[in-house]
């Protein structure tokens, strides 16, 4: 089984991710930070010690008779160095590494080995110098006489000092700080922001599944996504009630048409029994009662191919026809057995002729269903227009007729099961399967049923079949 876990709020969910990852960055950031920071100030501080070692020597050798004032000259005033945040050890040695003057604080130094001077270039890192356990960097200058070596001039600082940087790395650390609580504030409001709709959306949610369909939801959102989320939820929510209020409808829809045909055949067949009537008139309310019994029979048999078509548990028998000649002999059966006297239908077919692959039955029962439903559009008296139309991938069928059109707002929702429009609910009688049904049909061979327009000179609606001929 599983465990119940306890959920958070998205907003808390992306928050604490988000602020993770700035945390991480900005931490990243610091680090880079302090360590350009250390190696600024080292370097800087180096080439001042340079600086500082060149002109000690400058002075040292820039004397007559030089030689003999070495140990003893003034080797600079630390009060005039131009870093103040360092005070660095200042050292005169002669070529054997003896100090033999020197302006440092802490502890003395008597004598730096002369490997040390020989060997390490001018900018070294030193450990244990003297017997002292501590890191120096040192800058060294050779004192020339004459061109003669007699000495070094030696400018070091331990690491610490060198490396010591408290205002730049306050610095740091207060931007670092306005840094995180900048972010901070960015990230709860672009959470919040994304968030705001999500949860009304849930909010809405739960409202439906309680049964209430009045819900209001941001009709404007900036973001795309956010904006296609509130508006299909919106669009499902309306088509929810409309579907909700279909099966109500429907319900009664469905109970009043078939109790209507078993009441007439109930007082039909009570008459006969009663004798009531008796002869021909007797033989008329049995033919009603066979008629009424035809109605119900048809309503019936339309449910049961409607779900029998939703489920795909009616299997299809194709057939190679020639479109031209089928749909004109499927017409002419339509008219025959039909009494729509006033109804003319015209047929233009197309110029070559086309062998589709098709189930004759459904594609029958798909013409007889627009056709007499372009009829009763018409009130029974006007003109159906039958045009084919082929390229190389399909086969169009277009059934025109020039009646009063659909109301724009009932237009999509014809193919939903159950629906019938309110000039057709209590004029024609049914349950509003007949176009659901049709589309299907047609989809099941790889085809399509749609409208094509409608207005009030008439509507329109095309056959589109695949064109896979033999």
């Amino acid at each position: 089984m599983f465990k119940n876990r306890k959920r958070i709020s998205l907003q808390t969910y992306w928050m604490t991710r988000y602020l993770l990852v700035l945390l991480i960055g900005l931490a990243i950031v610091a680090l880079i930070s302090a360590i350009w920071i250390r190696h600024t100030n080292v370097s800087y501080r180096m080439d001042t010690m340079e600086v500082l070692a060149e002109q000690i020597t400058n002075q040292l050798t820039d004397v007559e008779n030089p030689t003999n004032d070495v140990p003893n000259r003034f080797i600079g005033d630390p009060e005039k160095f131009p870093r103040q945040d360092i005070k660095p050890k200042v050292y005169i040695t002669n070529t054997d590494g003896d100090v033999l003057n020197e302006r440092a604080m802490g502890p003395k130094i008597t004598k730096i080995p002369k490997e040390v001077l020989t060997s390490l270039d001018e900018k070294q890192t030193l450990k244990d110098l003297d017997g002292i356990s501590q890191t120096y960097y040192m800058v060294k200058k050779k004192v020339e006489i004459d061109e003669k070596h007699v000495g070094w001039v030696v400018v070091m600082e331990d690491e610490k000092m060198m490396t010591r940087s408290n205002q730049a790395y306050g610095q740091l650390a207060l931007m670092i700080g306005a840094l995180a609580l900048i972010g901070l504030g960015a990230i709860y409001y672009l959470t919040s922001r994304l968030v705001r709709p999500i949860r009304e959306v849930a909010v809405a949610a739960k409202q439906i599944q309680e049964g209430n369909y009045a819900i209001s939801l941001p009709d404007h959102p900036k973001e795309r996504e956010v904006y296609e989320l509130v508006m299909s939820f919106t669009e499902m929510a309306n088509r929810l009630e409309q579907l909700e209020a279909m099966r109500t409808e429907l319900l009664a829809g469905v109970t009043h048409e078939l109790k209507t045909p078993v009441t007439a055949i109930d007082g039909l067949l009570q008459a006969l029994k009663d004798g009531v009537v008796t002869g021909e008139e007797a033989r008329e309310f049995v033919q009603m009662a066979m008629v009424e019994t035809k109605k119900m029979k048809t309503m019936v048999g339309d449910l049961l191919a409607f779900n029998s078509f939703a489920v795909n548990a009616i299997p299809l028998k194709f057939e190679t026809k020639e479109i031209n000649s089928y749909v004109e002999n499927t017409m002419k059966q339509w008219q025959t057995t039909q009494e729509f006297e006033e109804v003319q239908i015209t047929l233009d077919e197309h110029v070559e002729p086309i062998h589709l692959s098709i189930d004759p039955i459904r594609f029958q029962q798909i013409c007889t269903n627009l056709w007499t439903n372009a009829a009763q559009a018409m009130h029974e008296q006007g003109q159906i227009h039958i045009r084919l139309q082929a390229d190389k991938e399909k086969v169009r069928i277009f059934v025109q007729d020039e009646g009063s059109g659909i109301p724009k707002e009932e237009q999509p929702f014809i193919f939903d099961r159950f629906y019938r429009g309110e000039n057709k609910k209590y004029a024609i009688r049914g349950l509003g399967l007949g176009l659901p049904l049709s589309k299907m049909m047609a989809q099941s061979m790889q085809g399509d049923l749609r409208l094509v327009h409608s207005d009030e000179q008439g509507t329109c609606f095309v056959i589109e079949l695949k064109r896979n001929e033999a």
